[in-house]
């Protein structure tokens, strides 16, 4: 292998795991606050991907009608849970987040001509479809399992991810969509060019990274994400609101999960279906950090991504078998480690 192969397969493995570090950031965030598991992480990707690239063709993205309904059936969960003491302020309160904010948004979607914003503002438009989603989905599927089992919230994960990704298939089609990149132009980097596209799905990495730890460390709502964490039930004992804590990590995995569809979107094709992969890769370095520190978790999925490009080269064929493979020597080594506990 000569050095020019060497460092296009490098560059290829950094800019596939730093979109699987989002993820893996992401993944570790909700693990953390609401023990779920979150396998739909990238129906997230991809409805952003599919939401940007009908934005940059100027059609109406299924995401906006899907918002829409997702807010209604909140709506009714809500009204339904306190039908028995119905209180109008909170009535209002839910109408106004729960149908109010969607259909603004879906209001913005349509008045505007899409193909005529920038980019950046294609992408700021892409995140308003996809964040709110995360908090209804919350509240839809998994806040009424919020005190069950590990093994309860993982079999809803997934029901949630084949329902999530059949809504794809119904409001995107089965067609392959590709969007534009933030920033055209390609970069010289000694002999190697990198795409400005490159350059914002490293640095968006980075800044996500950062901004993490700043949100964790230094607010008052980070912290309690972190006591939500370490502790539900005493959480709860000093007035934390959990239910608050978990919508606000399912928001931020949305954000994420939007960001970096928005990224990966002119890079590669696309469908309704590629989501599941590249969350199952970001999960591999969410294991890999043990579900518990953004870091590492960053840092082991770069190395997805590197094992990734070198096995694409070497062994193409095998490549998925190869990442996937990954997670057994860890999984061994941490059940050997791990002594023997009463389970939940």
């Amino acid at each position: 292998m000569d050095p020019t192969v060497l460092a296009f397969l490098i560059q290829d493995g950094v800019t596939n795991g730093a979109i699987y570090a989002l993820l893996g950031l992401a993944l570790v965030l909700v693990f953390a606050v609401t023990r779920v598991i979150f396998i739909p992480q990238g129906e997230f990707v991809t409805y952003g991907a599919l939401t940007l690239a009908s934005l940059d063709a100027g059609r109406l993205p299924g995401t906006a009608s899907l918002l829409v309904c997702f807010g209604v059936a909140a709506f009714l969960l809500d009204v339904w849970e306190v039908r028995r003491g119905l209180q109008l302020s909170a009535l209002a309160r839910n109408a106004l987040l729960n149908l109010a904010l969607p259909l603004a948004i879906y209001g913005i979607v349509v008045l505007i001509d899409p193909a005529a914003l920038p980019p950046i503002g294609k992408a700021l438009l892409t995140i308003a479809l996809i964040a709110p989603m995360g908090l209804y989905l919350y509240r839809i599927a998994f806040r009424p399992l919020a005190d069950a089992s590990v093994l309860v919230l993982l079999i809803t994960s997934v029901g949630v991810h084949l329902a999530m990704m059949g809504l794809g298939l119904f409001f995107f089609g089965a067609e392959g969509l590709r969007g534009q990149p933030l920033a055209p132009g390609t970069y010289t980097i000694g002999f190697l060019p990198v795409s400005a596209q490159s350059l914002w799905i490293y640095g968006t990495t980075i800044a996500a990274m950062a901004g993490l730890y700043f949100f964790f460390e230094k607010t008052i709502l980070g912290k309690a994400l972190r006591a939500t964490a370490a502790n539900r039930l005493g959480a709860r004992l000093v007035g934390i609101r959990t239910q608050l804590t978990g919508g606000t990590a399912f928001v931020l995995a949305a954000i994420i999960g939007a960001v970096s569809g928005v990224l990966i979107s002119p890079v590669t094709t696309i469908y309704y279906d590629t989501g599941f992969l590249m969350g199952l890769k970001g999960f591999v370095g969410a294991i890999l950090g043990g579900l518990a520190s953004f870091p590492v978790t960053a840092l082991a999925a770069l190395g997805v991504g590197l094992v990734e490009a070198f096995a694409s080269f070497f062994a193409s064929s095998y490549k998925e078998i190869i990442v996937f493979a990954l997670i057994i020597p860890i999984l061994l080594w941490r059940s050997l480690a791990a002594g023997e506990h009463e389970e939940e």
